[in-house]
């Protein structure tokens, strides 16, 4: 505590007068005892103790924890289906792309016959008519 600057009040000064009158009626041996209980709680307030979370005990539980936690996660997880959405206009790309990535396919081309290609494409397109 810090020494006091200001003049004790009336209140003060009779509160210190009771105090005084209360530790002169005590005996040695209690207050010895009552001095060695003050100091050892002001060593236990000085003491800083570390937090129970701050120790380095509790990382290799935390650890596996942790791994345990992914694993279950990664285990649980189901396979994904995504398929990139493809538009109208790109379907024929996509054929096309289906057709070079196909070898068998690639060895039909090579003996192909252009006419009957363009025939066929006329017919799909509408723009032949059928003899009938």
């Amino acid at each position: 505590m810090s020494p006091v600057t200001e003049p004790l009040t009336e209140f003060e000064r009779n509160a210190r007068a009771v105090l005084e009158a209360s530790i002169s009626r005590i005996d040695g041996r209690t207050r010895s005892r009552l001095n060695q209980a003050r100091q050892t709680a002001l060593a236990a307030a000085s003491v800083r103790h570390r937090p129970w979370w701050s120790s380095y005990t509790l990382m290799p539980a935390a650890g596996v924890a942790a791994a345990l936690l992914v694993a279950v996660m990664l285990w649980h997880r189901e396979p994904s289906t995504f398929e990139a959405p493809v538009l109208e206009g790109q379907r024929s790309a996509v054929e096309d792309l289906d057709l070079l990535a196909d070898a068998d396919a690639l060895d039909l081309m090579e003996g192909w016959d252009g006419s009957f290609y363009e025939w066929a494409a006329d017919q799909t397109d509408g723009g032949g008519q059928s003899a009938g």
